[in-house]
């Protein structure tokens, strides 16, 4: 069973709405808008989540990643081989 849907009207500049008719069939219309609509606010969702934790994360409370996250992934590799060639 397939989703419920509704119409809506809202405004597009008329090169845009002209392209969209030109490149995608009728058919195709509504799924294509509601791809693109689902993708941007998808987008929006996550720059604004981007947003509103910028600064969460504390140097204080992650010494062990002040070299970078690559120095920490290397020491702990090479600490796992020593342990299991033993």
């Amino acid at each position: 069973m397939g989703a419920i849907t509704k119409q809506a009207n809202f405004l597009l500049p008329e090169d845009l709405l002209e392209e969209f008719k030109k490149t995608v069939s009728k058919r195709q219309q509504s799924r294509v808008v509601a791809e693109a609509l689902r993708k941007e606010i998808k987008r929006l969702k996550f720059k604004e989540a981007l947003e509103e934790s910028f600064g969460a994360w504390k140097d204080k409370n992650h010494p062990e990643l002040k070299g970078g996250a690559e120095v920490f992934v290397r020491a702990i590799r090479k600490s796992t081989r020593l342990t299991h060639h033993k």
